[in-house]
This record gives structure tokens, sequence and C-alpha cells, in this order.
């Protein structure tokens, strides 16, 4: 079976250490794991793919920004053949507590701009998140600001210690499925 692994974030250094590039990390710490060697450009987004025993995972980094991550992930979904059901899209999330994770499948894109490009492309929001808490904005500072500012400090280093654990959110999901990922990742 094949499973494409997205990580959503915006490419270039100035947004790398941002509160809105958790999904990239999640997916570079997945490649680490799963033993990616090699990174190529490919519909629109960095692609790493590796065979898991039966299982085949394509890792992406849409390169194309939030707002247009959706193509990329659409073009990828038909490349490599893989159904709505074998998505797992891994983001940030202001409506969580900053490193708090939640896996969900479903949903409308409660504001987020690359999930809104993602159901806007694929015509649903049918496919499974892993939710990275990045928590709201302090007093009236704008949500774009606050996800884009570079973190350092005690907030990197709790972003950075949910890191791991929104990994193996995602095994479980590809591993048990989104139930028991769910049961497992939601407290429930």
């Amino acid at each position: 079976m094949a499973h494409l692994i997205v990580g959503l974030g915006n490419p270039g250094e100035e947004y790398a250490r941002t509160r809105h590039n958790a999904g990239f990390m999640v997916v570079d710490l997945l490649a680490d794991n799963l033993g990616v060697s090699y990174w190529r450009e490919e519909a629109g987004a960095r692609v790493g793919v590796v065979r898991v025993g039966a299982d085949d995972f394509v890792l992406a980094k849409p390169q194309t920004y939030m707002t247009r991550s959706g193509a990329a992930v659409k073009r990828l979904l038909e490349r490599y053949e893989v159904p709505l059901s074998g998505l797992v899209v891994v983001h940030d999330d202001l409506d969580l507590p900053e490193a708090v994770v939640r896996v969900k499948r479903g949903g409308g894109h409660g504001g987020h701009n690359g999930l809104r490009s993602l159901v806007e492309s694929l015509g649903s929001g049918d496919f499974v998140r892993v939710r990275l808490g990045i928590g709201r904005p302090p007093g009236r500072q704008d949500p774009a600001d606050y996800v884009l500012e570079p973190v350092r400090g005690e907030v990197a280093e709790r972003i950075e210690s949910a890191v791991p654990h929104a990994a193996a959110a995602v095994m479980h999901v590809v591993e048990h499925g989104v139930e028991a990922a769910m049961r497992e990742f939601n407290g429930a």
C-alpha cells in the first residue's frame, strides 16, 4: 500500500524556524526514521520515497507556500496512485495548546491556508490530519504574524519536543488505522 505523508510549511530559510513549519519538521524526522536518503523536486514538492516492508511511503514537503500547497498534493496523489484514504497531512494548529498532538479525519480548513488549499484542490477535506498545537497568539497579535515569526528558546524547545510525538502519531495511523491513532493520541 502507498501512503502519502505531507508536511505543510513554507519553503526557504526565513521560514525554517517558524510555527507554520511544524509539518515540515515532522516529515523531516519521519524521513530520518524511515531511512529516506534522497529528496527530489517533483510536482511542486520536495519528495522522498522509501519502501518499508510491503508499504511505500511518499514523504512530501510542498514548495509552493501554504496558499498553493493543494495543487502539489493533488499531483502527488495522482502520480503515486494514492487514494485520499492514504493521505496523511501534518500541520500546525492554532486551536490546540502548544506542543499538543491530535489526530482526526476530515473536517474543514479552520482558517488554515494550507488546509484551505488542500480542500479546494482535492474537492474534499476527508483525509487524515495530524495536528501539532502551536497555541494562540498573545494579546491582539495577528495570527498570520504569529505563525510566521521565528521561534527561539523555550517556545522552540516545546514545539520541537512535540515533533517526535507527532511523527509517532503518523506511524500509528499508517500501522493501526486512524481510529486507533485517535484513541492513542487524543486521550479518548
